[in-house]
């Protein structure tokens, strides 16, 4: 299946909207109002733990997801929002961090990046990386990734706009 842009499709202009107001090569933050449903089938992927196992079966079952709706992006929109531990895997490195200890698993990234070609979208929260004051241009560079101004926030405006919830672990 081509990679198809769900913002240009069905009309989720916010984020192609503030990925061209960003700086160059900076992550695009939406505001609340920026989040919209985009499918009948809508789920929000909750990810506030940091423990690499619990993340791959998270990716897991998002696949699942994905290929029990044949990847229509039409059919079903995925989203992970990460706060606290759960923005690590979105970093290019753990240097600086409180996880500067822990390993990298680069394979992890490889297949969130899979999953954003069937339309996994990845909202981190700002709050997070004030708190714990890690260096926002530490996030890995790709058009699926977005700040949202706090994950659970967002976890609860997504919800409130229709989309499921799910946790894993």
């Amino acid at each position: 299946m081509p990679d198809i842009d769900r913002r240009i499709l069905i009309g989720g202009a916010a984020l192609a909207t503030a990925a061209a107001t960003a700086p160059a090569g900076a992550t695009p933050m939406l505001q609340f109002s920026d989040l919209k449903k985009e499918a009948d089938v809508a789920c929000l992927y909750h990810c506030d733990f940091g423990d690499p196992p619990r993340f791959v079966q998270m990716l897991t079952n998002i696949g699942n997801h994905f290929s029990a709706y044949g990847a229509d992006p039409f059919a079903i929109q995925l989203v992970v929002v990460a706060h606290g531990a759960g923005v690590k895997f979105f970093l290019e490195t753990l240097e600086g961090t409180s996880w500067r200890d822990e390993a990298m698993v680069p394979q992890i990234f490889d297949r969130v990046a899979l999953q954003a070609k069937n339309g996994l979208k990845v909202h981190l929260c700002d709050i997070t990386f004030q708190r714990l004051n890690l260096d926002r241009s530490k996030v890995r560079k790709a058009d699926f990734i977005s700040f949202v101004p706090s994950g659970v926030a967002t976890v609860a405006a997504l919800q409130a706009k229709g989309f499921a919830y799910l946790k894993i672990g």
